[in-house]
């Protein structure tokens, strides 16, 4: 057979059922010779409880499913959910309405994290309008992030990396509730976390983490913010520096505290396995990581050998007196605490991290408002492992820990809360949203559906799964986000890179039906939200010149100038209002290295300048009161226009001002 018709061959056309096929032959050709699971002699064993279907058929049956859903396009047939239970909203007048008029205002922030673009979306709800997008680990020509010396150097500094991919924003707290100030979040794809001032909607502060190369989980300590805690998810050599790269058992996840303030990383722990996602209790003493590939494999069947993981609860003041006592190892500048199970410091009643045994590969850990207990989603056991926190420091058996787990269907992945005692959780597999009672679930038998009050399908395969201000003590319920992977025939086709589908989902503030009110095209791939009430947020119209006084002069027009700082260095200082910048021209010479600092002096919100010298790579945007610097070096002679890309006034095109190079010579 030519290469060609091998070719052919391999692209030719296939029904879904021979997709199907071919999936479950991967998966037993790939599972054939896994063991089965055996546990470790100095562990409790963990039955996938409520899982009927043995693992394999699970997975062949996840893998079913995606192979039907990614043809579903082509055979006509869409895989939604389904089962008995599920409801598709009643559509009843109770349900309040999402669109907001012209003029009007949502309720709520809405903080979107964007995936591989880099960026914060900020959206409104429930209309779910996008009202901003915030530069993060991207540059961004239309706010001028990147362009500018400062974010420039910021970006430079924490890595230098041209993409991000951000995943788990999260907001500063003041007694378990949000106030206003910050948002931070990961990088997955470089080991980054980032914070945004939430006065001007604007990345300040950024940290490339220390030993680690993934970022996954990032969560706030509740309740007032004393760390931000990053789950550094691939494991590596420590250093790695070369050293034992075809060792993988000598690998390690980093677990990372990092000050919100300074953004510096204070100290890591070393643990066992892949840290996935964290959270952390009302009270500032458990941050809980869920986890996976405890069997530290680096293949598939390799990582899912055993029939259970590990999630860890990191006792945080008990770390710190671990570094405070000098019991760590310094590597790159940090502590690195020893928390793997076999460490001395994990030895006797009081660990410093808990290794609690969990269905296989457990994806996410969200702790419900009360700070009770934390929710750890299955993935591949149908069930949701809920773990009793007050026992993770009154019980030295892990069993003990567990303080229930109901059956929720296929796929479970993230849970949400309403603060009325009900807990909601994505299903990847049945795309549905499942509702259930909590304390009902604490009640009944570990595998059993009785607490499940209701599903809803999405559409399809739901990843994050968010309610307003679910993270807080004080959840406000009324509605909740589904952020769905795929989109499928949801809306007018736009080639083969698909938009994902959040959809808004109306669940009320008691026994309401839940109700899906609107689809809404979302550019891949936004990873998780969160939610902030109007009122706990203040965002500045314009700039306070105090802000930066220390940092940067406000120039006015009386106040416009060209210095010339060296024999090859020169700054060009003016203002820019509406049709006019400080300068109609300024003269420098071939060679100079010209930093040039530009203050809007409109006092009038919404009035933006920007300042381009496009050959020259300099794109500045000034709000009103805000001042700006770009430093580069003019190469060539000649006449360079500088004009205003926001659109200002009426005279907005005749808004120039020219930059003449003279030649060296």
């Amino acid at each position: 057979m030519t290469d060609t018709e091998s070719n052919d061959e391999t692209s030719s056309a296939l029904d879904p059922s021979e997709v199907v096929q071919r999936h479950e032959q991967q998966l037993d050709d790939l599972l054939a010779d896994v063991d089965e699971p055996t546990p470790r002699d100095d562990s409790p064993t963990l039955e996938l409880a409520g899982l009927e279907l043995n693992r394999r058929d699970f997975m062949k049956a996840g893998a079913a499913t995606g192979a039907m859903a990614g043809l579903a396009g082509c055979s006509g047939n869409i895989l939604g959910g389904g089962g008995d239970s599920t409801t598709s909203g009643s559509g009843d007048s109770s349900t309040p309405d999402h669109k907001v008029p012209p003029g009007e205002h949502d309720e709520y922030y809405g903080f979107w994290s964007g995936g591989q673009s880099g960026e914060i979306r900020v959206v409104g709800i429930p209309s779910m309008r996008v009202l901003m997008r915030i530069p993060v680990f991207n540059t961004e020509a239309s706010r001028g992030y990147g362009y500018d010396d400062e974010t420039a150097e910021m970006l430079e500094e924490a890595g230098d990396y041209t993409w991000g991919d951000n995943h788990h924003p999260v907001l500063s707290e003041t007694d378990g509730d949000y106030d206003g100030e910050y948002l931070w979040v990961n990088d997955k794809a470089n080991g980054r976390i980032a914070r945004v001032n939430l006065k001007y909607f604007e990345t300040d502060a950024m940290t490339d983490v220390p030993n680690v190369q993934s970022i996954h989980g990032c969560a706030a300590q509740s309740p007032d913010t004393g760390y931000i805690f990053g789950n550094g998810e691939f494991r590596v050599p420590l250093p790695n520096d070369g050293r034992d790269v075809n060792t993988p058992e000598n690998y390690t996840s980093l677990f990372s505290a990092v000050n919100p303030q300074t953004m510096e990383t204070e100290w890591q722990v070393e643990v066992d396995g892949n840290l996935d996602i964290v959270d952390t209790d009302k009270d500032g003493r458990w941050a809980i990581a869920s986890s996976y590939n405890d069997e530290e494999g680096v293949t598939v069947s390799e990582m899912t050998k055993d029939d259970r993981d590990y999630v860890k609860a990191f006792d945080v003041p008990a770390i710190e007196e671990a570094v405070e006592a000098g019991d760590y190892r310094e590597i790159n500048g940090v502590p690195i605490v020893d928390g793997t199970r076999d460490s001395s410091l994990n030895q006797g009643d009081s660990p410093i991290v808990r290794y609690i045994p969990t269905p296989k590969s457990p994806h996410c850990v969200e702790v419900g408002p009360n700070g009770k207990y934390a929710f750890v989603a299955g993935k591949l056991s149908p069930t949701v492992t809920m773990l009793d926190i007050e026992a993770l420091d009154s019980s030295s058996d892990p069993d003990d820990v567990v303080a229930g787990r109901p059956k929720v269907g296929l796929g479970p992945l993230h849970t949400t809360f309403d603060g009325n005692g009900h807990a909601y959780t994505s299903l990847y597999i049945d795309s549905q949203a499942a509702k259930w009672d909590i304390e009902a679930a604490v009640e009944a038998e570990a595998g059993s559906e009785d607490p499940i009050m209701e599903k809803v399908d999405v559409h399809y395969n739901p990843g994050h799964i968010q309610a307003l201000e679910a993270m807080t003590t004080d959840p406000d319920g009324e509605w909740l986000v589904s952020l769905n992977k795929l989109s499928k025939d949801r809306f007018l086709p736009v080639g083969p890179i698909h938009p994902d589908n959040d959809q808004l989902i109306h669940i009320g503030q008691g026994d309401t039906e839940m109700e899906v009110v609107a689809d809404h095209p979302a550019y891949p791939e936004p990873h998780d939200c969160v939610f902030a009430h109007k009122d706990k947020l203040d965002p500045a119209a314009t700039w306070d010149k105090e802000d930066y006084a220390d940092e940067k002069e406000f120039i006015t027009q009386d106040d416009t100038r060209i210095e010339r700082t060296g024999d090859s260095s020169v700054d060009v200082k003016m203002s820019s209002m509406r049709s006019e910048f400080g300068f109609k021209d300024f003269t420098v010479q071939e060679g100079d290295e010209v930093t040039l600092t530009v203050t809007n002096i409109e006092g009038v919100r919404d009035v933006i300048h920007g300042v381009a010298i496009p050959e020259h790579d300099v794109h500045l945007a000034i709000a009103p009161q805000d001042t700006r610097e770009a430093t580069f070096t003019v190469d060539s002679p000649g006449v360079y226009w500088i004009y205003c890309t926001y659109f200002c006034s009426a005279l907005h095109l005749e808004m120039r001002s020219r930059m003449i190079v003279e030649p060296s010579d």
